[in-house]
């Protein structure tokens, strides 16, 4: 009698375990995402500044911008468009880049914002409001730069 109220004990307490981890799992899997476009700037800055600051030091940078909990930072930055592209999975690049900048910023949009980018021109000045991925950087082996990288934009 003692070992049938244990183990119903037991399997109430299992099954109560059970419950709850699928609710964290589908609570994880159907957590709404983060409105990039609705929330506020955290920082407004232009692609020079961010240019300069994350060459001079990246892991600072990435430091300032990023967030463990994968939200990292929301930029505003205005620059000048240099060009617009497509990327391999159909999504629109704008790069903002000054004349004297040694790296740029390449803005990627999404496709629900991909048609704000296809009226962008080149050479004009513009703010993209978009979430904070890489620092710019220079890589030795090819002696290049490689830009700042922000992703979910949107012309702001």
């Amino acid at each position: 009698m003692k070992k049938k109220k244990t183990l119903k004990k037991i399997l109430i307490a299992g099954g109560l375990v059970a419950i709850i981890g699928v609710g964290i799992v589908l609570y994880i899997i159907f957590k709404p995402h983060r409105d990039v476009q609705s929330t506020p700037a955290d920082f407004n800055l232009t692609a020079s500044e961010i240019v300069i600051e994350s060459l001079e030091n990246p892991d600072e940078t990435n430091n300032k911008y990023l967030t463990e909990d994968g939200d990292s930072k929301i930029m505003a930055i205005t620059g000048n468009v240099q060009s617009v592209n497509e990327d391999s999975e159909g999504n629109m690049v704008v790069l903002l880049k000054n004349e004297e900048d040694k790296a740029g910023v390449e803005c990627t949009f999404t496709k629900k914002t991909n048609a704000h980018a296809k009226s962008v021109k080149v050479g004009e000045s513009v703010t993209i409001k978009g979430v904070y991925r890489v620092a710019a950087s220079y890589d030795e082996d090819f002696e290049e730069y490689g830009n700042v990288i922000v992703e979910e934009s949107d012309i702001n």
